[in-house]
């Protein structure tokens, strides 16, 4: 069916989606979007159908309240009308649509019997209810469904009682609603379902509404969500990114989103629904410092942990290729990893920021950070800072071939991966230039220039220069950083950092400075 959008923002009409199955409407918290779906569906007609779980289990509606044509609650209230002597009083449109379930079920049962009792053939009737029960066990294995005295009940495998829908989970009763819903609903019907997301488990709403949209191949499905991963599951599916409505104009500022935008669909639309501009960053969204310290350092960002810094790298180049279209900036944030300064510059000219140490551990081990958290909790800040930083230069000059032999392997790497990719006429031309690479890229004499401006970093004391060349994990819990700011352990250390960060405390403030100064930013 083609879905006609509502008028823009800026005054344009809004465009037409042809042929369209699946349609997923994104946007931010107060973007206007469930406005948007009621104007999509006025634009319906009679073909309108909303679907709603949590307005399914709550009663929601006031009595003066006139039912949506084609809606659950219009048939309930027909079938009242047409059967006056058994009016019934459901509270909730679950138990309407139970109800109508049954009775549609009575009324082909009675069909049958009078057919068969005038001698005539005719198949055992398969009712709304037969489907719906046969989905919902597809989805609940061990749940089963009996229908005893014209009321349904319930028992689980295993078990020897019986219940009532008022024992089923409220994420059991969705799936029981929305199967049973969709099958009411009319020929070629548009379906509206609001946060499908609510009351079921992510384990199984893909499978649930893939099975609902092949038991509907006539109709289409608007999903109004706030699950991005959900969204991107849909194949058939075209996407509107609302932005912003103007209640004035009765008009929304929004995009039909482009198909195929190399950071996946799932990401995309997760950060185009906070309306923030985006950062990039390492590591993972439960685990890793990253994404658990730059949200607390740069709150004006949504930021997203992807992982490594090659992909941190490619998003940021992918998100500001579309900045056209979402208008968005986008930024990413990578380990400084061995990298020298020409490296470091030319990941800043494409929006990257690499601070000014090794890696995220030593972020936490700045002097204005620790010296922020030795206040906060009462220790002599002086003292702190002058121990942690003997220890830390003490580490490092146990280990100062090591790193400077890491930090070669990391030059050589990088060299021959850039001239190994040139072209060459033929394998003779290729075996010449390896022979060269030794002796261009001189790997003996970098390691003991190396060696030299490593050990003039201890006798200058040089703790800054020692973190941005000093790859050492172990470098917060080794250093007894958190003992001597008050703290049972390294992970109590970190947990202490964000905890203060979540405020704002003069120590807090002190923290971001120090961080953002590490990159370079002045605030």
């Amino acid at each position: 069916m083609d879905i006609q959008l509502p008028l823009r923002i800026d005054g344009k009409a809004g465009g037409t989606l042809h042929d369209t199955r699946q349609i997923t409407i994104i946007g931010a918290n107060g973007s206007g979007k469930s406005r948007f779906c009621n104007a999509l569906l006025e634009g319906c007609g009679d073909k309108a159908y909303r679907l709603s779980a949590l307005r399914a289990l709550i009663p929601m509606r006031s009595q003066d309240e006139k039912p949506m044509h084609g809606s659950i609650d219009e048939m309930f209230e027909h079938i009242n009308q047409a059967n006056p002597q058994v009016t019934n009083t459901a509270d909730t449109e679950f138990d309407r649509l139970t109800y109508i379930m049954l009775m549609d079920e009575f009324r082909e049962l009675m069909n049958y019997k009078t057919h068969r009792l005038l001698g005539e053939q005719m198949e055992f009737p398969k009712t709304k209810l037969d489907t719906t029960v046969r989905k919902w066990q597809q989805v609940f294995p061990k749940n089963k469904v009996l229908r005893e005295n014209g009321k349904l009940l319930f028992a689980t495998e295993g078990f020897n009682d019986k219940f009532t829908s008022l024992r089923l989970s409220d994420g059991e009763r969705a799936v029981l609603f929305y199967i049973g819903a969709a099958l009411y609903a009319m020929p070629d019907a548009v379906i509206l379902v609001d946060d499908p997301e609510t009351f079921i488990h992510h384990s199984i709403m893909k499978t649930l509404w893939n099975v609902i949209e092949e038991m509907r191949p006539d109709c289409t499905f608007i999903y109004n969500t706030h699950d991005v991963d959900f969204a991107s599951s849909r194949v058939d599916n075209q996407c509107v990114w609302v932005k912003a409505y103007d209640p004035v104009q009765k008009a929304w500022d929004y995009e039909v989103m482009p198909a195929g935008q190399e950071l996946g669909d799932a990401l995309y639309f997760d950060i185009l629904g906070s309306r923030k501009p985006v950062l990039f960053v390492e590591g993972d969204e439960r685990h890793s410092i990253d994404s658990r310290l730059y949200p607390l350092i740069f709150p004006e960002y949504t930021v997203k942990a992807l992982g490594s810094c090659d992909k941190v790298i490619e998003s940021v180049r992918s998100f500001n290729d579309l900045r056209s279209f979402h208008r968005l900036e986008s930024r990413g944030i990578v380990d400084r990893d061995r990298r020298n300064d020409q490296e470091v510059a030319y990941l800043l000219k494409r929006n990257i920021y690499v601070p000014n140490v090794a890696e995220i551990e030593n972020i936490l081990m700045l002097e204005g950070v620790i010296r922020a958290v030795a206040r906060h909790k009462r220790r002599n800040e002086n003292e702190v800072f002058n121990k942690v930083r003997d220890s830390v230069l003490k580490m490092f000059s146990h280990e100062i071939k090591l790193q400077a032999l890491e930090h070669v392997r990391h030059y050589v790497k990088r060299s021959v991966e850039m001239r190994i990719d040139m072209k060459f006429k033929n394998i003779n031309e290729v075996e010449e230039h390896m022979l060269d690479l030794v002796n261009e890229i001189n790997p003996r004499g970098m390691y003991e220039q190396l060696c030299r401006e490593f050990h003039d970093y201890l006798q200058q004391r040089d703790y800054m220069a020692v973190l941005r060349v000093f790859n050492q994990k172990q470098m917060i819990g080794d250093s007894n950083v958190a003992n001597l700011c008050g703290y049972h352990r390294k992970d109590d250390y970190i947990r202490g950092v964000l905890n203060i960060l979540k405020g704002d405390s003069q120590a807090a403030r002190d923290i971001r400075k120090a961080v953002k100064q590490c990159f370079g930013i002045d605030e």
